[in-house]
């Protein structure tokens, strides 16, 4: 069965949407692609996709992109041409839901509805009047969904099982996905051995305390340890983040990359990736399980994380790299008093013989992705999906 996919996503540049249409292609679906934009320009969809161009948001502004998400649903005309013919809808994050949701009711066939689910918002968990208001929107929009797909157990555990989400959920890892031979991680070399050790910070930098805290190692350190910072600094979080990093003697940016492209030269260039998030604290950032992690270790740098939270866990229970406890900068500097060449060599050694599918997608797991779309396909023609009072939960293959 030949599965054709309306893809709702809230940024068509976003490298992690476009991984996810190489997927879903991959394991044998068509894709056609809706979205918003954070340039001020229309562009085309991820990797060539046929795109439906939803309009402008702007990061980390949950509100007006939710009046965007609305603008988007009230244009019945050009949602219902675009999920015509789809079998599925697939929204990604929760600004997408709301024109998925009816672009759906706009289908004559009525396709089901997944709902992929990569962040909670710290004001879904607000116990204020609008955190009430948008999980009272959030519970109405569930109603309509047949499978949840999120990247971490513990979003499962601390947040959908919690709200009693209706319908089953399946997780998939932010595995650095690798589909042609020149993709897959190979033997590579690694910088020659420190001090000055280096730490690799990329990906969409938004921690300040993170900023903080990296500061005041590196000036203690007096140049024995270096950080490069790569990717997109978010504005919301770093108004100064030129003038900041100006001001740092031991940290540099080097600008944004391309994700995959410059994996391994980004990752072969550092001892260790920053793995560590502040940003929201006690709920998102303790969840979550970054790209960071599957980039890192892939890519031979060994990740530092702060235990005790999912990313600590999973790195705990790997073996792999420096999770440390609080208070953090004072495990950090001890961490990097001892460390000489032999330890490092251990540390680069377990993330070498970490197995593949713990870090890397293949065709298997695309090919499982896709299948459990078909399977929603069928329970929805089927008219055989119930609800059910808490989630089941899919592993990944």
């Amino acid at each position: 069965m030949n599965v054709k996919i309306a893809y709702f996503v809230p940024d068509l540049t976003d490298s992690a949407a476009r991984r996810r249409v190489r997927m879903f292609v991959r394991g044998g679906a068509e894709v056609a692609v809706a979205g918003f934009r954070r340039c001020p320009s229309p562009v085309a969809g991820p990797d060539g996709a046929p795109a439906l161009d939803l309009g402008r948001t702007r990061d980390g502004r949950l509100l007006r992109r939710a009046a965007s998400a609305v603008r988007a649903a009230l244009d019945r005309e050009r949602l219902a041409r675009f999920v015509h013919g789809a079998d599925v809808i697939v929204a990604r994050n929760l600004e997408t839901l709301l024109p998925a949701a009816r672009g759906r009711a706009l289908s004559p066939s009525n396709p089901p509805l997944v709902y992929e689910c990569l962040d909670i918002h710290r004001m879904l968990l607000s116990p204020r009047g609008d955190g009430r208001l948008l999980r009272a929107v959030e519970d109405r929009l569930w109603r309509e969904i047949a499978l949840g797909l999120t990247s971490s157990p513990a979003f499962v555990r601390n947040y959908f099982a919690a709200r009693g989400f209706p319908a089953p959920i399946r997780v998939i890892e932010n595995k650095v996905l690798a589909l042609e031979p020149g993709e897959r991680p190979s033997p590579h070399p690694r910088p020659a051995v420190g001090p000055p050790w280096r730490i690799g910070w990329f990906g969409i930098i938004r921690c300040r305390r993170s900023f903080d805290l990296l500061s005041r190692l590196t000036r203690a350190a007096a140049g024995a340890i270096e950080v490069v910072v790569r990717g997109k600094p978010s504005m919301v979080s770093f108004v100064d983040f030129e003038r900041r990093v100006a001001g740092e003697p031991f940290i540099r940016f080097a600008g944004p990359y391309r994700n995959p492209e410059d994996l391994p030269a980004i990752y072969g260039d550092v001892h260790f990736a920053w793995a560590v998030d502040y940003f929201e604290a006690g709920g998102n950032s303790d969840w979550l399980l970054p790209n960071r992690i599957y980039e890192s270790c892939a890519y031979g740098a060994p990740p530092i994380a702060l235990a005790g939270v999912e990313t600590g866990r999973w790195l705990t229970a790997r073996g792999v790299g420096l999770a440390l406890p609080e208070p953090l900068e004072r495990g950090l500097a001890e961490a990097f008093s001892r460390l000489d060449a032999a330890t490092y060599a251990e540390l680069a050694a377990r993330v070498a013989q970490l197995p593949t599918a713990d870090v890397v997608c293949g065709d298997d797991e695309c090919r499982a992705l896709v299948c459990a779309l078909r399977a929603a396909v069928r329970r929805e023609r089927a008219d055989a999906a119930a609800p059910i009072d808490q989630p089941n939960v899919e592993p990944a293959p």
